[in-house]
């Protein structure tokens, strides 16, 4: 179905909240709100609907609107700016481990007994701690991630729907994604929060897979798979600052 696009740029205030959506117009009967995972706001309205009807239309909807945006924003990486040096304490699965930083015969993470210790061939800096952690951060997420998918699959098994490809990589704003192609994509950074919280962002792609906005039955799914989601979501949201 073709949109038939004018001046799509809108916004409308409710309170002190201003949400500011695109408007698209097609050959429909009814309009559709959704909101997206990058914090944007899709409307599909019937050709010929008049603008003030599809505003007021909106505003009943703004309380849901504005809570799917605040939804998202746990998504939103905000661990703060770190400096890579002895004594500094850093994430891996949920726990603070401390760094200790010493020139050795080789480029080497080791974690042993709550410290990360980082070797380095030449003078240790922050600059080459900071290489050598994502580096290993990088090579457990591999292996973590895979993990976490081949449990929370199983309880996607019996939906007719096949089993993604994962992808992982450095992201800004989210720490998971689906793309239109099925491929489940990670944050590297994840791999810092708790194994309970890794299963919950893969738990919520892999709904996304059956049911591709945030609709009544994707979170009936996502509490079926998960019961207790919520918390889990606080405890990521709290734990990864």
């Amino acid at each position: 179905m073709e949109a038939l696009i004018h001046n799509n740029k809108h916004s409308v205030v409710y309170g002190r909240k201003t949400i500011d959506f695109s408007l698209f117009y097609y050959d429909r009967k009814t309009m559709e709100i959704a909101v997206h995972p990058d914090s944007t706001v899709i409307v599909k309205a019937p050709v010929q609907s008049d603008i003030i009807l599809i505003k007021k239309k909106i505003l009943k909807r703004a309380r849901w609107i504005l809570r799917q945006l605040n939804y998202f924003k746990q998504f939103n990486p905000k661990t703060p700016d770190r400096c890579y040096v002895t004594g500094e304490t850093h994430l891996y699965l949920g726990k603070q481990y401390r760094l200790k930083l010493a020139e050795g015969p080789e480029n080497s993470v080791k974690l042993s007994r709550g410290i990360f210790h980082i070797n380095c061939r030449s003078e240790p800096t922050s600059v080459i701690s900071k290489k050598l952690l994502n580096r290993w951060y990088l090579e457990k997420a591999d292996l973590q991630f895979a993990e976490s998918m081949d449990r929370c699959w199983q309880k996607f098994n019996g939906l007719g729907i096949g089993k993604p490809k994962l992808s992982i990589k450095r992201m800004q704003k989210r720490w998971g994604s689906l793309s239109n192609k099925g491929t489940v994509t990670l944050n590297t950074d994840l791999i810092r929060a708790p194994k309970e919280c890794i299963d919950y962002v893969v738990t919520h792609e892999l709904c996304h897979l059956k049911y591709h906005d945030h609709s009544t039955e994707f979170y009936k799914l996502l509490d079926s798979v998960i019961p207790g989601w919520e918390k889990i979501k606080h405890k990521l949201e709290l734990g990864m600052v």
